[in-house]
């Protein structure tokens, strides 16, 4: 499929990376050869940003991944990796510089890549001192195991707490954003106001971001709730879902480009984190590059998701 794939910059650096890229923490649902012609399907997409995390299937994903490499001399050229670690899964959160350089020689190992060009520290750990931390990172760097770095589940102070004693900058923040879960746009929405939306949970982490050439990648861009399921075609949210055919039909596109030009659209120029294995699903995603929604269009969509304009 020939698509145009829009480009923003990773960070403040030079690095151009495509405006959506794929959530891999499903692959383990595919079998291998399924794989193979998935990743190859997105390369030709332009979307060659992979999001994997140490934890996503155990392991599986990233050895899935690797195995898939291996067998395509020259498919890791035409890429981006990324991976994510420091969650230990049921126990506890480590960012400990022992804990996340192995769990970056782990990573690599699965992935059967020499380097990451983007490491993440998956959540911030409540022990965690923060020169140790960066120190972890500097090793990283200094040893070509990784290109970029950046955090995910982070609040502005913690960001900025971290970089106090980091050498490199932090080039990612990946956050929950969807038309349903829009707390870090809401509470500049609804500022000075008494209503729920004007709680900052995050510590203005949006405006942080844009500030400090931080990119932000959206999980979970097509959910509601933590882990509750997609609004796309949910009876629980008539008015939502009626706004999205509507200009699903004006554009001649699916609801699901739609809610995701809807993120596309703010001016902070986030990454979309795409999660489906389904090259079909990740072609109507793929679509919202081509979609500009007006203003007025923008703010019907928020509107409709529940949010209100004081």
């Amino acid at each position: 499929m020939d698509i145009t794939m829009k480009k923003i910059k990773l960070g403040s650096s030079d690095l151009e990376i495509p405006a959506i890229a794929v959530g891999c923490m499903r692959m383990n649902s595919l079998e291998l050869s399924e794989a193979e012609v998935f990743v190859k399907e997105v390369v030709d997409m332009g979307a060659a940003y992979f999001d994997h995390a140490d934890i996503y299937g155990g392991g599986k994903c990233e050895e899935i991944f690797g195995s898939l490499l291996h067998r395509n001399p020259g498919l890791r050229e035409k890429m981006i990796l990324q991976s994510k670690a420091g969650i230990v899964p049921g126990i506890m959160y480590d960012n400990s510089k022992d804990y996340l350089v192995k769990a970056v020689d782990g990573i690599l190992k699965r992935l059967q890549t020499d380097y990451l060009d983007v490491f993440l520290i998956h959540r911030p750990d409540a022990l965690a001192d923060m020169e140790e931390t960066a120190d972890a990172l500097e090793t990283l760097y200094q040893s070509g195991k990784v290109r970029f770095f950046g955090v995910s589940n982070y609040r502005t102070g913690q960001i900025r707490l971290l970089s106090k004693y980091l050498v490199h900058r932090i080039m990612v923040n990946q956050l929950q954003l969807s038309l349903t879960n829009s707390t870090m746009i809401q509470s500049g929405m609804e500022a000075n106001m008494l209503t729920d939306g004007a709680v900052d949970r995050d510590g203005e982490v949006l405006d942080y971001c844009r500030m400090n050439d931080i990119t932000i990648q959206t999980w979970s861009p097509f959910q509601f709730g933590a882990i509750a399921g997609t609004f796309l075609g949910n009876p629980d949210f008539p008015e939502l879902n009626q706004e999205l055919d509507h200009l699903a039909k004006k554009y001649h596109t699916s609801d699901t480009a739609i809610a995701a030009a809807w993120i596309l659209r703010h001016p902070a120029d986030m990454q979309l984190i795409a999660g489906s294995m389904k090259v079909s699903r990740l072609r109507e995603i793929c679509d919202a590059v081509h979609i500009t929604l007006t203003r007025q269009e923008w703010y019907r969509l928020y509107l409709a998701a529940g949010h209100i304009l004081p």
